[in-house]
């Protein structure tokens, strides 16, 4: 197994201070209680000197996360910091005080205006004071990857013999690349262990130029005992070390760094997914691990090679991660044996190599329309083929629904849409007015589909730019406890937003129509 990795996830404080992504009370407990579910080793759930809210809600989180993670808070180095922080956490099964204090020159000449042996003297006084109200006291060396070795070392040595319990190393403006931080980390670890086994070496990385994953984990490589990180890598600026990748990379890597973590990885998905959702910072589609695209796949030597092995192009599994499963994109560069492998379940046998050329055919024309082919395309297709046949399985079969036009009103008083829908030879008509204007329009589709459903999910991401640019609508829902979702793609978000609804509604109608097809075979 190796050396345990405590995590520190710092998304309730350092997270938070992205512009826009402020959190109410309760939005942080729940953020808190689904850490504890992940089961990270530390909370650090905010700045308690900062406000009275951010006090209360560092001390209702230590008051009610109980059996599970260490929760601390951060502090400058004085006293009234130092205080509000004990305040806010003494009630914790865990509590633990964060003390932070600039040791580069830029932060001592322009920031602090001190000599050095003042700004260290500080940092030992502060941590003594810390120590008087908890046994448990995190010393930070700010910027630390700027900072002239020796007087960080120095600065390290005299926290540890005023009581510090963990040192953490912060790469705080993003300045380190891997090989130096690794570097660097090696020879801190070297001397505090020599100095006091029973301290914890702590890194903390931002990702300025991209590199806050790679320099957490060359610290992990060279004895770092404790990584702090954030879900989705959001924080200051270009944001904080990602837990899932960090997380990630030291499980499929266990064997080259000799290290394991105790995250319950089946939780990232759902954890990064209610950060998002909360803090109203969408994830990018190709966003490692979390990302929309992290398990995706459309290129069609990719979908080939996946369908033959999975090891192929696939070294995460995504269930791991509590992603639902892998998922083939069909497009216009899908290969033969994915439209294969995708449309099998909407046809009766095997059809001939003629019949599959047509077929074949027939998707690619609608994906050089449609740009990505879904489920209920699919069934379109395969009806199509069987229409003219005496042996059509899909005669008598429930249709599935396809919208036909649709009229959005957005405004402060009455949002309403009005849809018309075809199914099969019928068509629809209805209207709704909503709290909004996706509101109305769904609430239109359901008056005609007269499906039981709840939204769960409804996300809007843009996969081209300029003008014309595409916007894909994702979404999911819940019948009768089972989950489907549904996508869509098109320059109109709103009709994308029909589609990607009315494709999730004909999943339930596909998987009741193949359910009872199986059952009469």
């Amino acid at each position: 197994m190796g050396r345990k990795i405590v995590v520190l996830d710092t998304t309730l404080r350092d997270g938070e201070q992205v512009p826009g992504a402020k959190l109410n009370l309760q939005e942080k407990l729940r953020i808190a209680q689904q850490l504890k579910t992940l089961k990270v080793d530390i909370i650090e759930a905010g700045f308690p000197i900062s406000s009275q809210g951010d006090f209360e809600a560092v001390r209702r989180i230590a008051k009610e996360v109980v059996d599970g993670p260490v929760i601390t808070a951060l502090a400058r180095a004085v006293k009234a910091d130092i205080d509000a922080v004990y305040e806010s956490v003494k009630e914790a099964q865990k509590p633990l005080i964060h003390i932070v204090l600039g040791v580069s020159d830029s932060h001592i000449q322009a920031k602090l205006r001190k000599s050095k042996e003042a700004i260290m003297q500080m940092g030992v006084d502060a941590v003594k004071y810390a120590k008087t109200l908890l046994p448990e006291v995190q010393y930070s060396t700010e910027d630390a990857t700027r900072a002239d070795f020796e007087y960080l070392w120095q600065t390290i040595e005299a926290a540890v013999k005023a009581g510090a319990t963990i040192i953490n190393v912060p790469d705080t403006v993003g300045y380190a690349v891997p090989e130096e931080f690794g570097e660097l980390i090696r020879k801190l670890n070297y001397r505090l262990k020599n100095t006091n086994d029973k301290v914890l070496l702590s890194v903390h990385c931002h990702n300025d130029t991209g590199l806050a994953t790679a320099n957490t984990l060359a610290a992990v490589k060279n004895g770092a005992d404790k990584v702090e990180c954030t879900l989705n890598g959001i924080g200051e600026r270009a944001g904080n070390a990602a837990l899932e990748e960090v997380v990630v990379g030291i499980r499929l890597r266990a064997d080259y760094y000799g290290a394991y973590t105790n995250i319950a990885t089946r939780e990232i998905k759902a954890t990064s997914t209610l950060v998002s959702n909360l803090m109203g910072l969408e994830v990018q589609v190709n966003k490692a691990v979390t990302g929309d695209n992290a398990f995706a796949h459309s290129s069609g030597i990719h979908q080939d090679g996946l369908l033959k092995d999975r090891g192929t192009y696939e070294i995460l599994r995504p269930e791991d991660v509590g992603v639902e499963n892998m998922e083939l994109i069909l497009t216009a560069r899908s290969g033969r044996h994915a439209f294969k492998s995708a449309i099998a379940p909407f046809l009766h046998g095997q059809p001939s190599e003629a019949d599959f050329e047509q077929l074949f055919a027939r998707f690619l024309e609608l994906a050089d329309m449609k740009k990505e082919i879904y489920n209920h395309d699919l069934y379109h297709i395969a009806e199509a083929y069987y229409a003219a046949r005496e042996d059509n399985p899909y005669a008598g079969a429930e249709s599935l629904y396809e919208l036909q036009t649709l009229q959005v009103v957005s405004n402060d008083i009455f949002p309403s849409a009005s849809v018309k829908i075809r199914c099969g030879n019928q068509i629809f008509k209805d209207s709704a007015v909503g709290d909004g204007p996706i509101d109305a329009l769904y609430k239109a589709i359901n008056q005609v589909v007269k499906l039981d459903v709840q939204l769960l999910e409804y996300k809007i991401s843009s996969i081209s730019k300029g003008n014309e640019a595409l916007g894909r609508v994702h979404l999911k829902i819940s019948h009768n406890g089972v989950i489907h979702s549904g996508k869509a793609v098109d320059t109109d978000i709103i009709k994308a937003s029909a589609e990607a609804y009315l494709s999730a509604l004909n999943q339930v109608l596909l998987e009741s129509w193949k359910a009872e097809r199986s059952a009469v075979q």
